[in-house]
């Protein structure tokens, strides 16, 4: 799933909105009704505690990098404590009263400062307090536009996209990735850690679980491997029994047909087949 962007439920546009209709109501002499809406939606109400959390995020700080990324991972989990319900009330509301006093066309043309940095803060809280599984590299791309505004620097995007998906490897929140969670509690139930061959595995599987031609070929690939690897290493077994054992797995490793989709078994066996190659390993 995609996040898709919306600046009417964006609560740091809305609130600038507000805020430039003030000043636009003064100027012309007007009596403003967005003062009344100011002071109604974001005085003591999940509204206003969710604009906290933009404005932490969106104003100026010049930090490091470490830090930078710390900052961003505590206000999203701070995020997962705001009353959804009360919430999405509130905004409805809110948008309806404004489209009671103005054109609500014309209000939502106003040019935002930071419009980039509060549209990357929706998606990442968007993203973080859904269910579903959220495309990594929407993910990585608004944590690096945060980044690069909170350290006011360009950022290693190649290490962003490792941290973000050492973060989904880690990940246990719900049925957010459902299917990850479900395959690596599999794996876990019988082996403790991961090696790297098994953790590039699984960001294959994160990366590409909507993407069934990708994730197929990309088994299919790695079986190849794995063959090649278990013939290799069947010599340096000792036990003739153990080597005929060895032969027969071989055999088992058949690619997937077209027809086929990756299941999680498919991904489960090619985590122990990794395990089995570096257990070969330690005994050569």
């Amino acid at each position: 799933m995609k996040i898709k962007h919306s600046k009417f439920k964006n609560t740091g546009i809305l609130f600038e909105l507000l805020v430039r209709q003030i000043a636009s109501d003064t100027v012309s002499n007007k009596d403003s009704a967005a003062i009344g809406l100011v002071k109604k939606y974001f005085g003591k109400s999940e509204l206003a505690k969710e604009y906290k959390l933009y404005q932490t995020l969106v104003s100026p700080k010049s930090l490091s990098e470490a830090k930078a990324e710390t900052f961003i991972n505590s206000t999203l989990d701070a995020s997962l404590r705001l009353n959804k319900t009360a919430l999405r009330k509130e905004k409805y509301n809110l948008i309806k009263e404004i489209r009671d006093h103005y054109d609500i066309e014309e209000f939502f043309k106003a040019k935002i400062n930071n419009y980039s940095q509060y549209a990357a803060v929706y998606n990442l809280i968007e993203a973080h307090n859904s269910l579903e599984f959220v495309a990594p590299q929407q993910i990585i791309d608004n944590k690096v536009t945060l980044l690069e505004h909170i350290t006011r620097k360009e950022v290693d995007k190649e290490g962003v996209k490792d941290r973000v998906m050492e973060e989904y490897l880690k990940m246990d929140k719900g049925s957010r990735i459902l299917a990850y969670r479900v395959l690596l509690e599999k794996f876990n139930s019988k082996y403790a850690n991961l090696s790297d061959a098994q953790k590039l595995v699984l960001k294959e599987y994160i990366n590409n679980i909507t993407n069934t031609t990708q994730l197929r070929e990309y088994v299919n690939k790695n079986f190849t491997v794995i063959v090649d690897q278990i013939n290799k290493l069947i010599p340096s077994v000792s036990d003739k029994t153990t080597q005929i054992k060895l032969a027969e797995v071989v055999t088992l490793l058949q690619p997937l047909d077209k027809t086929q989709t990756v299941k999680d078994e498919n991904v489960i066996s090619l985590l122990q087949y990794y395990q089995l190659i570096d257990e070969l390993k330690a005994i050569k």
